[in-house]
């Protein structure tokens, strides 16, 4: 089955207790991208200048993803982040956004790319991933997600989203910011509340939060002696849950739990090195030997007192 995802592609200045790089590739939708197509077919949609070459292309190169979507602008620069992490790897600190070329960005879906069964419509302007959404034809399953800086400057056009879709990713900063509240599990439930069916609350290294109306599910992340850059952890996350649920026949709650614990796995390579210098490296046995392991570590026998 095929995703179609509108992002970012984008480059990177990381900085972390571990070491630094001044220029890498990074960007909401590479890194969606690169891990659903580990599982599904993937139609990429997203804006880059000429500075992003051939070369930086090539991390697209031998996978399923569809580039018919990727608009080159003569004239213009990438989306560009810089940001420093320290030894609380969980926050991040933005020393600079330059939009560039994604500040004109008005994706204009084809045909294909429209009539995708699942639509991820990765961190934007709420406004931006509204009118994506009003491009798509009956799509089997939206999930969207989002940030503290739409929250906090344009939360209504957010909850115009937020009803229109079925999954939701989200951390757990963002669902207190959004609702007001504590407890992550009231917030969740005012979020469900709009008609959200699937809420998937990020917990860094804590791990990860399923909720639905009436079912919680809960799994841990995996746990790594040696984390080197935890960006584009969760955007890796979304691409491989959303990636294998997109792969099933159904989209049963077995399916939903096991595609959670593939996110994880896929995001728990990400951070091993800069960018995404790991996921080059691993093939789908990899990933499968290490949702094996992180089965094996949640795994426990029935007993009866």
């Amino acid at each position: 089955m095929t995703i179609t995802v509108v992002g970012t592609v984008a480059f990177d200045a990381i900085e972390t207790p571990f070491g630094k790089v001044d220029r890498c590739i990074g960007g909401s939708a590479t890194y969606f991208s690169v891990a659903a197509s580990f599982f599904s077919r993937v139609n990429l949609v997203a804006v880059v200048g000429e500075d992003f070459t051939d070369d930086d292309a090539s991390i697209f190169a031998g996978r399923d993803i569809d580039l018919e979507g990727l608009e080159r602008v003569a004239g213009q620069k990438s989306f560009f982040w810089s940001g420093e992490y320290g030894f609380d790897l969980n926050v991040a600190k933005t020393r600079d956004t330059q939009l560039n070329v994604f500040a004109g960005f008005h994706p204009q879906l084809t045909e294909t790319q429209r009539r995708a069964p699942v639509i991820f419509l990765a961190n934007a302007e709420p406004s931006l991933q509204l009118a994506t959404l009003e491009q798509c034809e009956s799509p089997r399953i939206v999930a969207l997600d989002t940030m503290n800086l739409w929250i906090a400057t344009a939360r209504d056009a957010l909850t115009e989203v937020f009803k229109r879709v079925d999954l939701v990713i989200i951390n757990d900063a963002e669902v207190r910011q959004y609702t007001e509240q504590s407890n992550v599990i009231k917030g969740a439930r005012q979020i469900l509340a709009l008609g959200v069916k699937t809420l998937v609350i990020k917990r860094g290294e804590y791990g990860v939060l399923m909720m639905t109306r009436d079912k919680l599910f809960a799994a841990p992340a995996y746990p790594l002696e040696q984390v080197f850059d935890p960006t584009g952890a969760g955007d890796t996350f979304a691409g491989g849950f959303l990636g294998y649920l997109a792969a099933q026949p159904e989209a049963t709650d077995q399916a939903f739990r096991r595609a959670i614990i593939f996110g994880s796995t896929l995001a728990s390579f990400t951070v091993e090195k800069f960018s995404l210098d790991r996921l080059r490296e691993i093939t789908i046995e990899d990933v499968r030997a290490r949702y094996r392991e992180f089965k094996a570590l949640t795994h426990f026998e029935d007993f009866e007192v």
